[in-house]
């Protein structure tokens, strides 16, 4: 495998799509940070899908910052953060389909690809109309987490984003 290069960590505490079928989303942030604590079998620390439930196939996300780059560039998406994706782990340099049904170790810590991060509807307005059918097959990977330890950004500095603050125009409208 590629050197997986980790370009930003996101974590939330709660759900904003899970659970909200045919309501308004919720609003809670991706809050960015430097690192953040893979506990093996339950998740990430801190994170809304810690202990979410038993052998979940999905304790941990994992983004393609170069997907995100090309959908943004696609739909016209201008000044929009990855988080907006509601991905853990935005990733550069390595096709994240291939870690499908694979055991794969970033930065010492040992995950499997369980299966991709199928866009949902919510994508087009998290993002803009058409990005769940440009996601489609390039959502991003869930993976398990089987070792603990820690995973850090490469960037040298974190900052809490908020998903609405960053959003489609849709999610600002919402928020005001």
């Amino acid at each position: 495998m590629a050197a997986m290069e980790i370009c930003h960590l996101f974590i939330s505490t709660g759900h904003n799509f899970v659970g909200h079928h045919g309501r308004e989303p919720d609003t809670h942030p991706m809050i960015e940070t430097f690192e953040i604590e893979c506990v093996a079998g339950r998740g990430i620390s801190g994170d809304r899908y810690f202990d979410f439930k038993d052998d979940y196939k999905g304790q941990i996300t994992f983004f393609s910052l170069e997907v995100f780059d090309e959908l943004c560039s696609a739909l016209q998406i201008p000044g929009c953060s990855p988080s907006v994706a509601r991905r853990n782990v935005i990733t550069r340099g390595v096709d994240l389909n291939d870690l499908i049904g694979q055991e794969f170790e970033v930065q010492g810590v040992r995950f499997f690809g369980m299966e991709e991060c199928r866009p949902c509807y919510w994508m087009d307005g998290a993002f803009a109309p058409g990005a769940g059918e440009f996601l489609k097959g390039r959502g991003g990977l869930r993976a398990k987490i089987l070792t603990n330890g820690r995973l850090r950004s490469t960037l040298s500095k974190a900052k809490s984003v908020s998903h609405v603050a960053v959003a489609s125009p849709f999610a600002r409208e919402r928020a005001g």
